[in-house]
């Protein structure tokens, strides 16, 4: 539901979407939304008080999914919350927690940089400018407050 609110306000004109993903889980495709001009990731989270390791590593993921993508089209990443998705990817949490329960995700980083970052930080300063975050809370404000 989010997804289709939010395209009429995020495609470009004569945008042309080639690929969305509506359900949940694997679909086969690796991101939620491919146009001929962008690839995208959409995290609907309500960020909590107290332990939020779980949504930021799922952040994580998606964020190095897309810096890590081999294509000329834009990479996005649309979060509701956007202060507190750079309060997380400016933070120094430890990439080893990260990527703790990922062990495809684990070695996928560690084959390409070794031990060239250990925090999250570090490999956020390195692709910021690959991935533009885009806050979807004021596009879609019905959902701030929902996870969904």
């Amino acid at each position: 539901m989010g997804i289709l609110t939010a395209l009429p306000e995020i495609l470009e004109e004569n945008e042309r979407v080639e690929y969305l993903s509506l359900g949940a889980g694997n679909t086969g495709r690796q991101f939620d939304l491919e146009t001929d001009r962008r690839i995208a990731e959409f995290k609907f989270i309500n960020w909590k008080d107290g332990s939020e390791s779980i949504r930021q590593n799922s952040l994580f993921k998606n964020f190095y999914q897309l810096a890590e993508a081999e294509t000329d089209k834009k990479k996005c990443l649309y979060v509701l919350g956007l202060i507190q998705s750079l309060k997380f990817f400016r933070g120094r949490r430890a990439l080893s927690s990260v990527l703790s329960r990922n062990a495809v995700l684990a070695e996928s980083v560690r084959s390409r940089y070794g031990n060239e970052f250990t925090v999250v930080n570090e490999y956020y300063e390195a692709k910021k400018e690959l991935v533009r975050i885009v806050d979807l809370a004021p596009v879609l404000p019905a959902l701030v407050g929902k996870d969904g």
